[in-house]
């Protein structure tokens, strides 16, 4: 019998932890405004999300950018999640940027617009 009430516990609580599932709200923006050819950083930020296992990559023409530096993961009251992604950069006609979020198994990229 404490097997069964072991075993609907486990259920019950993986049920209520797989029902907060929330895809993430993903923004990606340069600090300053995007001009070519001069120095800036690259910004993604990643937010109401959960579970909070994720993976966020900046990427200059589908390859990761170095000097990248993340944010510690911090949490709403609610539970849901948010991280911040950063890398400087200077813009560069032609090249691309963008920001790779990996997230309940699925990958997405968003990218970055100038507005130039």
């Amino acid at each position: 019998m404490k097997i069964i009430l072991c075993l609907a516990a486990l259920v019950a609580v993986f049920c209520s932890v797989e029902s907060k599932h929330s895809p993430p709200k993903v923004q990606v923006y340069s600090r300053d405004p995007g001009e070519y050819g001069l120095d800036n950083t690259l910004i993604c930020h990643v937010s109401n999300f959960h579970p909070p296992d994720i993976t966020i990559e900046l990427l200059k023409n589908e390859m990761e950018m170095p000097q990248t530096k993340q944010t510690d993961l911090a949490f709403k009251q609610d539970w849901h999640f948010h991280l911040t992604k950063t890398a400087p950069f200077k813009p560069v006609k032609g090249e691309h940027y963008s920001c790779k979020v990996t997230h309940g198994g699925q990958s997405k990229v968003y990218v970055w617009e100038p507005n130039m």
